[in-house]
């Protein structure tokens, strides 16, 4: 007994300490231990090379509009990211007649580049600790919200201050350590980004469902798009045809050199979102509360999407990406929980905290502000509201069309001077009949897992005025509700419109939430000050090892080595072959996930790989392994060998992974990286880009 709650606590240190391959680094002040370690493990670069130089690596990686990271690897401005991240654009130029999904895209002129509306890639310039300054204006005195508020106001002057000097950067201020720090980061953002390559999505999501998050993986998941810049000033503009080719300081150089087992291996990107200080209250609330209601209403949701998607390729095109982010975090909740359970985390947890709260009594360290029991006692009160709010999350703001546009019509507009909002049902991701048998279903199942007294309610009109047939009521909404009508324009500026059933619709769900949010919201901002307690606590009592802060969309580094795990009582391997992709299409007439077109399973067949074949081990290595820390928004990150070359792009992590949001597992958690030499081998082969390649020009 000794001997497993030693090592328990010898485990869990991992969550907020520094171990060498675990870690989301920020790179202005990454700790001198860190960066020995990476030297150790083969990183050969000054520190001066990897941030602060003009041509350091940072300046080539880029946040890729707001929810992926991608890779500068050209002198005009060429970039890598996944497939998956590329996906919705690729979608949105698609048609049945041109299906850039299905076939694949390539501009063989910079004029055949296709813009994208909205799109966007954003280089970070600097970063500093600004906590200082904030407990200078009050910060320790203020409430939770107030602090949010001090932070917001904050953000604000800075951005003023910088618009003055330099109008094409921008500030943003973000709360680290859960609060207990704040650092403000400065970006330059690019809005004029156009589509220059993709490949099939029979390769580009090769494996689909059946193999995401899972080892091995031979998906060739990239995409390539290009900067453009105001010709005269060569500074950020929106789309203009006169736009030219942005030159970078810095790009990336592609490597044709490869990696072997143990070599060193680096990402950079944006990781979304991580909770490794969480309490073990948190955990289990994730777990109950968030992960198995998402899980279960997605489920039904895929189900009719897929059953419509099947029938018709126009459906397809229509919904590829709502399925595929729906899918995306349906898999990834179910494995985490499955981790959650199968690695006793919580119960890990919470022996960590008994560590705490000796490591207290000891010193009396916030002795009178953590409190275990009150943390416990505020999470139990607000489970079933927080359950609640995420059934209606997955059931009406994130369910059909008709309910999602109807909650968001219902809330107040935020824009100043702006007292009217516009929506329209876009036929270009809209299916009517899909959308009609998801509401009702969603109806129905809301219902089924929710307490009578959270109901909405338009559920008294189903009732006494439907029967409670929810079949009848879908038919009523969409036959008589303006939000259903096609490419048109509706604003809550007519008086008319605040009479219209699907804008009521919408307004019960929004007061719903503001009750439910209202009830939480004393609960909320207590939990959080416990909550950022609990990190300072843990972060204090192992002061003397470095500690990141959890991921919140901000630049990250993560380093460590290629190589595999055991898989089932058996080695891994770190990298998939060719023979390993053509044994799975062989497979495509019975799984579509591995279905591949007869042209592209005649050209992996031939071998024809000359240089992007791996000289170590004759092979052309289609994904690898590293245990480079990643997560959710890492998708697109590069990643680099010692020298800081480029080797591969990451996009997925193995089963095992799936705890990484919480605990970091450096036994089983692997990255799973697309090479790049598949990712040229495509460009070059399949895609005959002659002019990609020269342009790349790898080494």
């Amino acid at each position: 007994m000794i001997k497993r709650i030693s090592f328990l606590l010898l485990m869990f240190t991992a969550i907020t300490s520094a171990k060498a391959d675990e870690g989301m680094w920020t790179l202005y002040n990454l700790p001198q231990q860190v960066y020995e370690t990476m030297k150790g493990e083969g990183f050969s670069l000054s520190y001066d090379q990897l941030y602060q130089s003009n041509d350091a690596i940072k300046n080539c990686v880029v946040n890729f509009s707001g929810y992926c990271t991608g890779v500068v690897v050209s002198s005009d401005g060429l970039v890598f990211t996944n497939h998956h991240c590329g996906f919705d654009a690729i979608r949105k130029h698609s048609t049945v007649g041109h299906d850039y999904m299905l076939n694949g895209f390539y501009a063989k002129t910079q004029a055949d580049e296709l813009p994208n509306e909205k799109m966007f890639v954003s280089f970070m310039i600097a970063q500093e600790d600004i906590t200082p300054r904030l407990k200078t204006m009050g910060l320790d005195t203020l409430s939770e919200n107030k602090r949010s508020e001090l932070a917001d106001s904050l953000n604000k002057i800075l951005n003023d201050s910088i618009e003055k000097t330099d109008s094409t950067l921008h500030v943003n201020v973000d709360a680290f350590y859960e609060g207990n720090k704040y650092f403000m980061t400065v970006y330059r953002d690019y809005p004029d980004v156009r589509l220059v390559f993709a490949p099939t999505k029979s390769m580009g999501k090769f494996g689909g469902d059946t193999d995401n998050w899972i080892w091995p993986r031979q998906t060739c998941d990239f995409s390539v798009f290009r900067i453009y810049v105001d010709p005269k000033t060569g500074n950020p503009a929106p789309y203009s045809k006169d736009n030219v080719p942005y030159h970078p300081a810095k790009y990336a150089q592609v490597s044709l050199q490869g990696y072997k087992d143990g070599d060193y291996a680096m990402t950079l990107g944006y990781p979304g979102s991580t909770d490794r200080y969480l309490s073990s209250f948190g955990i289990k609330e994730m777990r109950d509360a968030e992960n198995t209601t998402r899980v279960q209403a997605r489920g039904i949701k895929q189900d009719i999407m897929r059953k419509y998607m099947d029938k018709d390729e126009a459906v397809r095109i229509k919904y590829d990406s709502k399925y595929a982010r729906s899918s995306n975090y349906w898999k990834n909740s179910m494995g985490m929980n499955h981790c959650i359970d199968s690695l006793e985390i919580i119960a890990n947890k919470q022996q960590f905290e008994k560590q705490i709260r000796t490591w207290i009594d000891h010193t009396g360290y916030l002795k009178d502000s953590l409190k275990f029991d009150e943390m416990g006692r505020l999470y139990a009160k607000r489970f079933d509201i927080e359950r609640t709010i995420n059934y209606i999350r997955e059931s009406f703001m994130s369910g059909s069309d008709l309910a999602r546009k109807a909650y968001q019509l219902s809330m107040p507009t935020e824009v100043k001077g702006k007292k009217n909002k516009t929506m329209m049902m876009d036929s270009t991701d809209y299916y009517q009949p899909l959308d009609k048998e998801m509401f009702s279903a969603m109806l129905k199942n809301y219902t089924e897992n929710v307490d009578s007294k959270y109901l909405p309610d338009f559920y008294l009109t189903i009732k006494n005025k439907f029967g409670g047939n929810y079949d009848l009521y879908t038919d009523y909404m969409y036959k008589h509700s303006k939000l259903t009508k096609l490419n048109k324009q509706v604003s809550t500026s007519s008086r008319s419109f605040h009479k219209d059933c699907g804008y009521k619709f919408g307004l019960d769900i929004f007061d719903l939430m503001t009750s439910l949010r209202e009830k939480m919201k004393n609960i909320n901002d207590s939990i959080e000050v416990q909550e950022r307690y609990l990190c300072d606590a843990a972060v204090r009592m192992q002061q003397d090892m470095p500690h990141y802060s959890d991921a919140n969309f901000t630049m990250r580094l993560s380093y460590g080595t290629v190589g595999g795990f055991m898989l089932n009582g058996a080695p891994s391997g770190y990298f998939t072959t060719p023979q390993s992709i053509l044994a799975k299409m062989e497979q495509g007439n019975k799984n579509v996930d591995y279905f591949a077109e007869p042209e592209i399973k005649s050209l992996i067949a031939k071998g024809d790989f000359g240089q992007y074949r791996d000289k170590g081990t004759g092979e052309m290595h289609l994904c690898f392994l590293t245990n480079n820390d990643i997560t959710g928004g890492n998708s697109g990150s590069p990643m680099f060998d010692g020298k800081g070359q480029l080797i591969g792009l990451a996009f997925d992590g193995n089963w095992d992974s799936l705890s990484s949001d919480i605990y970091f597992d450096k036994r089983l958690a692997r990255c799973i990286g697309v090479d790049i030499r598949y990712v040229l081998y495509i460009i070059d082969k399949w895609g005959h880009a002659d002019r990609l390649i020269k342009e790349i020009n790898p080494k």
